[in-house]
């Protein structure tokens, strides 16, 4: 009995934790006009509805386009402080190590408050370049501990020997820190993609008539509930399931 208790807890966590997805899904299948039971269908009505509507297709896109672009940049931006300030003993290295990671305690809210004052201030207006920023700032820290977690001595030590045998500090970084690095760093961006694909805070603070998905979602969410909402929430789910597949297949394929 006592051999049980651990499978059960177990699989009374994986209920917990996915009926909600799981209703969601199978509702997105609803023939009927709302997703509530009893079940009619199955019926792909809500997913033909939902890929004909030009609005959301671009808010996918849109959401895409942002995900990706500041994910690269917090990935970049959090790489080279995380290089400096592992290889480098600088002055104020604990102070600036705080300070990169203090936005992780900090609301959302203020954080997109904070930066729709800025932007106001600076005369720029609300657009998906705001948004892309915003969404920097808080992936930044993220893209940093990772990074910087992932560098011990034997990266370091395969450093030197690149340089002991001639390499310059670009082909040194290039060629032996960064592949060593791959799995950390394709963490740092997946994990980023995923934050941005799902951030709605920032976005709806940053972003006027060009919005991202979440963004979308909302507005589609003051007229109620309906089957489409559903289909949308599966969708998203489905790419956030696919990314997670690809960094675990991309990092078991680099530990084989």
């Amino acid at each position: 009995m006592m051999r049980l208790l651990p499978w059960v807890f177990l699989c009374a966590m994986a209920v917990f934790i996915y009926l909600p997805v799981g209703a969601l899904v199978l509702f997105s299948f609803q023939g009927g006009a709302l997703p509530v039971p009893p079940f009619n269908g199955p019926s792909l009505q809500w997913y033909a509805e939902i890929l004909g509507d030009g609005d959301l297709m671009q808010s996918l896109l849109n959401s895409l386009m942002v995900g990706a672009v500041s994910s690269a940049l917090a990935v970049c931006l959090g790489f080279t402080a995380a290089y400096g300030l592992a290889r480098h003993a600088l002055p104020g290295t604990t102070l600036m190590r705080g300070l990169l990671i203090a936005p992780l305690c900090v609301s959302y809210l203020i954080i997109g408050l904070g930066l729709l004052i800025v932007v106001q201030r600076l005369g720029l207006g609300l657009s998906l370049a705001t948004a892309g920023i915003g969404h920097v700032v808080i992936n930044l820290p993220i893209c940093f501990s990772i990074i910087y977690a992932s560098m011990g001595a034997q990266q370091q030590s395969a450093e030197r020997a690149a340089r002991d045998l001639g390499a310059n500090e670009a082909q040194v970084v290039l060629l032996i820190t960064v592949p060593m690095l791959l799995p950390a760093i394709a963490a740092a961006f997946f994990l980023s993609f995923t934050l941005s694909w799902d951030e709605f805070i920032i976005s709806f603070l940053l972003t006027r008539f060009d919005v991202t998905l979440p963004v979308e979602i909302w507005s589609m969410l003051r007229s109620g509930l309906s089957p489409e909402l559903n289909a949308i929430g599966s969708l998203v789910f489905l790419v956030s399931v696919t990314l997670v597949l690809a960094l675990e297949l991309l990092l078991f394929r680099r530990r084989a």
